[in-house]
């Protein structure tokens, strides 16, 4: 029989994180714990956390606590995890179902037994460049390729625009598209009528993708974009809050992006993941992974299940940096090697 405890805990950035939607400097996130009557000393742990004016199921405390109690009780009750009853709230899927894949692997991180999680090979990662003055995402630009990353992400919307290509333009000057890689992403910050003349401007200096160029919900101007774009759209804040199989479907045949992220604490938990990469892969549209601000314990989730869905041996670079965020972690055995994360081999337990 199942036990489950829930705890909370509000975790603190070392800096600020800024995006087009405002800044963080906190972040509160509930912990799933569980275990089996019939396996003693194990126990799974799973990550619910949401962002605020983002996910489809951020809500108040109380009322969140509530509800995902609810889905716990059920757990308990049935020993299942009800998948469609929790469609509509991703974060906590994605907690419950971590927690479970942790407990039913006998404990440890290594949650879908792969080279990975046994710490046999790393996962390449871009480099994360938050928003900031001119001067500060250079700082941060010169810091991350000093570090070794050839995969590195602006994020764009917050100053001039003209300063934000000018800082590109200086990265072009000096790498190659052979040494680094370069990918934007605005949060929805440009507009359809100026869209299109930034990504004509974005797109001489060879980036290899924009996530999210416009606001979410404007399926006709997506699509009109992502047919007609010079370099290539990945569609990220689009796919909040569409949980339902049908309107999946809808939504990559209308818009036809060139890739699709993925955030499972927002995109539909685990199972909802895997469900938008396969119907990706059946249209020729590619993917990868990135965090959304999780503690430790929701990165090594995403890790685990990136190294499951596109491993062994990836090649791609995805977005699974966001370890060192916060002065108050949670530890867990995994690191950054140069431009790799990675399982630390020496100590695989939580």
């Amino acid at each position: 029989m199942y036990q489950v405890k829930l705890s909370s805990r509000t975790l603190h950035f070392i800096q600020p994180a800024g995006t087009s939607r405002g800044v963080y400097t906190t972040r509160q996130s509930y912990y799933v714990t569980l275990s089996d009557d019939n396996a003693p000393g194990i126990v799974g742990i799973g990550e619910c956390a949401t962002l605020p004016d983002l996910s489809c199921d951020a809500m108040p405390p109380k009322e969140y606590e509530r509800i995902l109690k609810g889905f716990c009780d059920d757990l308990c009750q049935s020993g299942k995890i009800d998948k469609e009853a929790m469609r509509s709230y991703p974060s906590m899927l994605f907690g419950l179902e971590t927690a479970k894949r942790q407990l039913d692997n006998g404990g440890g991180v290594d949650l879908f037994n792969t080279p990975f999680g046994r710490g046999e090979e790393g996962i390449t990662i871009n480099g994360l460049i938050w928003m900031g003055t001119f001067d500060e995402m250079f700082q941060r630009l010169e810091a991350k390729l000093k570090a070794g990353f050839h995969c590195v992400k602006l994020k764009i919307g917050a100053i001039d625009f003209e300063k934000e290509l000018r800082l590109i333009q200086h990265i072009r000057q000096h790498f190659s598209r052979k040494e680094v890689e370069l990918r934007v992403d605005a949060n929805g910050g440009f507009t359809p009528d100026n869209a299109m003349q930034r990504l004509e401007a974005l797109a001489k200096y060879d980036i290899h993708s924009i996530e999210q160029p416009i606001r979410q919900h404007q399926w006709k101007e997506m699509a009109r974009l992502c047919k007609n774009s010079p370099l290539p759209i990945a569609l990220d804040e689009e796919l909040i809050g569409v949980n339902d199989l049908t309107e999946k479907n809808q939504l990559l045949d209308t818009i036809q992006p060139q890739y699709i992220i993925l955030k499972p604490s927002l995109h539909g938990g685990i199972s909802g993941t895997r469900e938008w990469i396969k119907l990706a892969k059946e249209r020729g549209i590619g993917s990868w992974m990135t965090s959304a601000l999780e503690s430790n314990i929701g990165l090594n989730a995403i890790a685990q299940l990136t190294a499951d869905i596109y491993g062994p041996h990836i090649t791609m670079a995805q977005g699974l940096g966001t370890g060192q965020l916060f002065s108050d972690n949670i530890p867990m055995p995994l690191e950054i090697r140069g431009e790799q994360l990675w399982v630390n081999n020496t100590n695989r337990n939580i």
